[in-house]
């Protein structure tokens, strides 16, 4: 994210699921201000993934999204298994560098996944 105050209130929410995981009180609220920053700073992926998360965080009351993989030796993609909350906060730090080019692609699959189980 590129405005300092966003980056502020990114830190705050991976301060505050770090502590209480994704469970925690205002969780939900604080991801829909950071969105109305995605929405000043006009980045229709980071705003999207935004809304997603907190409708997933909504509907499951947990972030078993599966959006990383990794290869064998014969080129196979299999999903790593990942806790929830490190699996979140791993998206939200993404985010603190969303204009990065991988940064960019991992969010893209965590955006597509999130659809596929939302929708």
């Amino acid at each position: 994210m590129k405005i300092a105050a966003a980056n502020k209130k990114l830190d705050g929410i991976i301060e505050k699921v770090e502590k209480e995981g994704i469970t925690a009180a205002g969780l939900i609220e604080d991801l829909k201000e950071l969105r109305e920053f995605a929405l000043k700073e006009a980045d229709p992926l980071v705003t999207k993934v935004i809304r997603l998360s907190y409708e997933f965080l909504t509907e499951k009351e947990a972030f078993d999204v599966q959006a990383q993989y990794d290869e064998d030796e014969d080129g196979s993609e299999y999903p790593i298994e990942i806790e929830d909350k490190d699996n979140f906060l791993y998206l939200l730090n993404l985010l603190k560098n969303a204009d990065h080019k991988i940064n960019r692609e991992e969010i893209k699959d965590y955006r597509t996944a999130l659809k596929e189980e939302l929708y």
